[in-house]
């Protein structure tokens, strides 16, 4: 997909999170504001949708689990007004990404450029064209219509939100959480495999943002982390939002639901989570437990302020991109060739001295951790899978170990780390 050029400097903020609709309050001069809201998008129990993020489960799920949602916060800084929507899906392609941007503009009022579309990555979802699944006959209709249901819910949420805007208070807060490792492990024949790496590079930060009336009651709790949504392996035939869904209906609870807590995925291209159960749901709840009591307790320590001033820029970098044409193995050695570029968007989205990175791909950690060094400034937060779809977003580096993530990349050595780092980077440094 050939991006626009770099989009004008917007007012306006994204940030995922939500409750069921509030009621309007109507605004002071200037005053920060705030809504949120939260909408099922669970298939019907008899679908039968494949499901996403593994081969082989072209025959549908067999039954419910747990509910998916798509959360969104309207935020409104008295000059403009922007959106984030989170998806309890695997993913969308560009092309679903664009269409869906564009039916949200259009019925809520809010420019395409400050709306920003992010997936949890949970692999026990309905896949939904987004990575190319196969299907035929009536699982087409089925998928279509379940694609519909999720646009509209799309446009419902952000409307419900944008009907509840009331003055806000915000502040962010990080934690640590030991629930995610790296994943490029060394397969015993000198190569390199999918599987636990405890000594590979591995953040542990729980980034949280916490939005709450001016009385002081917490109504979103945002939260942040770099993991894959694969607790559940491909074995698994029910729905899910697997770790992402299990944190942020802990969270949730624990306010009683008064809160929604959408989570976001950070750089989680390389990280998998520290044990994956199968089909046994008591360890992700355990897992969900884990990160969910961290991101309260940094939440319950924020202090916020009710100042919001929001800026926003998006900009398209181009990759040269590659095809692999022949995988490493025994004896084997790793070939590809030459392939189209690939559009990379990022869109960074900045409320006060917070500053979201939003990358449309699955970026490996140490792109994350160089960016945090670089930017002007320390709170600095990456949302991956934002924005459309660029597949696995590698650091130069990461090229010496050629694992699944390597050969299953599109885009070249030597341009999406600088390419991240710096774009966001010159971004930032026409705000600070």
């Amino acid at each position: 997909m050939r991006g626009p050029p770099l989009t004008r400097i917007l007012t306006g903020v994204v940030l995922l999170g939500s409750i069921s609709a509030f009621a309007a309050v109507p605004p002071e001069a200037g005053s920060f504001r705030a809504g949120a809201a939260k909408i099922d998008i669970t298939p019907a129990a008899d679908a039968a949708l494949p499901m996403s993020g593994y081969a082989g489960r072209i025959e549908g799920f067999k039954s419910i689990h747990d509910p998916l949602h798509v959360r969104a916060i309207v935020v409104d800084d008295g000059a403009s007004q922007a959106a984030l929507v989170g998806l309890e899906l695997i993913g969308m392609s560009n092309a679903t990404w664009e269409k869906m941007t564009a039916r949200l503009s259009q019925e809520t009022g809010i420019p395409a450029e400050n709306i920003l579309l992010a997936s949890v990555h949970t692999h026990a979802a309905p896949a939904i064209g987004t990575y190319g699944e196969r299907a035929t006959g009536d699982v087409v209709q089925r998928r279509a219509a379940y694609v519909q249901k999720v646009e509209d819910a799309l446009a419902a949420v952000v409307r419900q939100a944008k009907a509840g805007l009331q003055p806000a208070r915000v502040g962010f807060g990080t934690g640590q959480a030991k629930v995610n490792m790296n994943r490029r492990a060394r397969n015993g024949e000198g190569g390199w495999m999918l599987g636990n790496n405890p000594d590979g590079v591995s953040d542990k930060t729980v980034a949280v943002i916490k939005f709450e009336t001016l009385g002081g009651e917490p109504f979103a709790i945002f939260s942040n982390y770099g993991v894959h949504g694969t607790v559940l392996g491909s074995a698994n035939l029910q729905i899910s939002s697997d770790l992402p869904g299990a944190t942020a209906r802990y969270v949730e609870q624990h306010y009683g639901d008064k809160v929604v807590s959408p989570w976001t995925s950070g750089a989680a291209g390389d990280q998998d989570p520290i044990y994956r159960t199968g089909i046994d749901f008591r360890n992700l709840a355990a897992l969900g437990q884990i990160l969910g009591e961290e991101v309260i307790r940094v939440a319950e320590g924020i202090k916020t302020s009710p100042r919001g001033r929001i800026r926003a820029l998006q900009k398209v970098v181009t990759c040269p991109g590659k095809r692999t044409v022949q995988p490493p193995g025994r004896g084997r050695e790793y070939k590809f060739e030459d392939a189209d570029p690939i559009a990379i968007r990022l869109s960074l989205l900045v409320i006060n001295d917070i500053a979201l990175a939003g990358v449309s791909g699955e970026v490996l950690t140490n792109i994350a951790l160089r960016l945090k060094l670089e930017s002007p400034l320390t709170r600095t937060i990456m949302v991956t899978h934002c924005n459309g779809s660029s597949g696995y977003l590698p650091d130069d580096a990461a090229y010496d170990q050629v694992s699944y993530e390597i050969t299953t990349t599109r885009v070249k050595r030597g341009c999406a780390e600088n390419a991240i780092v710096n774009g966001f980077v010159e971004m930032l440094s026409q705000f600070f």
